[in-house]
């Protein structure tokens, strides 16, 4: 099961709406098949493992990181797959949460193939754990990023941020780009850096190139569609680029901004006057995106946790002082140390000359924890 979940890792930002999956068939002692769920469209993990393995599927144990699917969508329904290959087991290791694959065991077992469920169970949710949210909340898996120095500053006063962090630590996070189905940007991030929120680089390589890899999807939070039709991410190829605002969609700088290629999602405003996030979430959710990498800045990191929309945080700490200048996150809304929101700490790890923490926010409201 844990080589299971190590090739489910293989489909982390290119199967959503789907989740990635693993899968590994074993016939006396040996390994004979092994799948995953590559693209969405193509074929199921145990679909694949089955099409390795061949005849050596019949009599086989099936260890897969997700239930097998019971429906009909692009590809045909894996359990009928895995009783006619005459598999002796299948252990899955946690249940699918979709209500339409929800009885992918029931069928199993009335198809008379032995199941267990439950071995690495955690570790198999937390590689699909945007699917998971998705599928419980209506809203994906949000993850804060952020490079710092060692007493907490991402930038400057006047705003340089280049380069907070090591080489290392930025070609770490062209990975986790390409693992995400979005990337998330506030407008002021947008006009400061002009960035172009593409996986570049070995990154992208070692996922199989452009030509393999989808780029994710890039959304900026432009309450005021302030973002200029001649941006970066807008004149460059990449991934489709949202620009969620709240003006209307025939308003003259919206109109520049669908003319350049972008896509604008209307939300309506929160209290402050900007997107009302739990709506441009949502939104994001039904155009099939599991997974989100929030990279800046300071307002928009402050809007997500005073929305308790984080769900994990990952911060590069860089063995430098700077003294003044900008931190990571803006105002929350908090004024006592005991509102403090506690981070339950998964990972500590070198990266080069810096610290990567990553950990999860430990606050437990329903499909928003997430186990790691």
């Amino acid at each position: 099961m844990d080589r299971a979940v190590e090739l489910a890792k293989n489909g982390e930002g290119r199967v959503a709406p789907n989740p990635p999956v693993g899968c590994v068939l074993v016939r006396d002692g040996a390994v004979v098949g092994e799948g995953w769920h590559d693209r969405c469209g193509d074929l199921h993990a145990e679909a694949m493992a089955i099409r390795a393995a061949g005849g050596k599927a019949q009599g086989a144990t099936v260890y897969v990181t997700l239930s097998p699917c019971t429906a009909w969508g692009r590809q045909p329904p894996c359990v009928e797959a895995l009783a006619d290959a005459g598999v002796a087991e299948v252990v899955a290791a946690v249940r699918d949460p979709n209500p339409r694959n929800a009885g992918g065991i029931e069928r199993l077992r009335e198809l008379s193939v032995p199941t267990r469920v439950g071995l690495r169970a955690e570790e198999a949710e937390y590689v699909a754990r945007g699917f998971f949210k998705r599928a419980r909340s209506g809203t994906a898996y949000v993850t804060l990023k952020y490079a710092m120095t060692l007493d907490g500053k991402i930038a400057t006063p006047s705003g340089d941020s280049r380069w907070v962090s090591g080489g290392e630590s930025r070609e770490l996070v062209h990975d986790l780009r390409s693992r995400s189905d979005a990337i998330l940007i506030g407008v002021g991030a947008a006009l400061a850096d002009d960035p172009l929120l593409t996986v570049r680089g070995e990154a992208l390589a070692r996922r199989g190139g452009p030509e393999r890899h989808p780029q994710p999807k890039r959304v900026v939070l432009d309450s005021d569609a302030r973002t200029p039709p001649t941006a970066k991410m807008l004149v460059s190829p990449g991934g489709r680029v949202i620009i969620v605002t709240c003006v209307p969609t025939e308003h003259p700088r919206a109109r520049a901004l669908a003319d350049a290629g972008a896509d604008i999602l209307p939300t309506p405003r929160d209290g402050m006057g900007k997107v009302f996030l739990p709506d441009a979430l949502r939104a994001l959710s039904r155009m099939g995106v599991n997974s989100v990498l929030c990279e800046g800045g300071s307002g928009v990191a402050a809007a997500l946790l005073r929305e308790r929309m984080v769900d994990e945080v990952l911060a590069f700490i860089a063995p430098k002082l700077l003294g003044s200048g900008l931190s990571p996150v803006g105002d929350a809304g908090l004024t006592r140390m005991n509102q403090a929101l506690p981070v339950a700490v998964r990972e500590c790890v070198p990266v080069g000359s810096d610290i990567l923490i990553r950990g999860v926010l430990a606050f437990e409201t329903e499909g928003t924890s997430a186990k790691g």
